[in-house]
């Protein structure tokens, strides 16, 4: 199975990325989030989910882990399809599809060409309490066991002072983004300047 693929562009669009390993030209489908990382650049690592059907086989690229876990975790939603998981990658950041699934925001995810009501609610219900357990994300940045005993501290002290454990999963990924060493009492701190 390949993880990634790393090597030169040669032919860039916001849909589709050739790039070159070793004298080989891979034809790899991107998301318009992939293809915004990549545009400045000139060698890239593209990590790659490896589509393989009967009929077709596909590699989709992403720019980060994560957003290739949280295609993943998408097309894991009965009826909605590697098509559809590009499309609202491409209409939509990681986060913001993240941030609709934990807050039930069906009409958000609607607004994506393709995903129709019951395919939203779909996402809704089988995907919020994935994403609340921190699946569909990028392990190595967001699962590190110190940071995630510091983040289960966090939150109960979060939920003892009243505020919903949906709420605190909503801002807390961010929170750990920005500061991954962050102490408990920071992390308090800064969630509670967003809650």
């Amino acid at each position: 199975m390949i993880d990634y693929i790393k090597g030169q562009i040669i032919e860039l669009t916001p849909t589709e990325l050739i790039l070159e390993n070793h004298g080989i030209g891979y034809s790899i489908l991107i998301s318009l989030q992939t293809y915004e990382v990549f545009q400045p650049q000139n060698q890239v690592v593209a990590y790659i989910h490896h589509y393989l059907r009967e009929d077709e086989e596909l590699f989709f690229g992403f720019a980060t882990k994560d957003e290739r876990e949280l295609f993943r975790l998408l097309i894991g939603v009965s009826g909605i399809g590697v098509a559809s998981a590009r499309m609202m990658l491409s209409a939509l950041t990681s986060e913001e599809i993240r941030q609709a699934i934990l807050a039930e925001n069906v009409n958000k995810l609607k607004s994506v060409k393709g995903i129709g009501l019951k395919s939203a609610q779909r996402l809704v219900l089988e995907l919020k309490d994935k994403i609340v357990k921190g699946e569909g994300a990028d392990t190595t940045t967001i699962g590190k066991a110190d940071q995630s005993a510091t983040a289960d501290e966090a939150t109960t002290a979060l939920t003892m002072l009243g505020f919903t454990k949906a709420s605190i999963a909503k801002v807390m990924p961010s929170i750990l983004k920005e500061n991954p060493n962050a102490k408990v009492e920071d992390i308090i701190k800064a969630a509670l300047k967003r809650l």
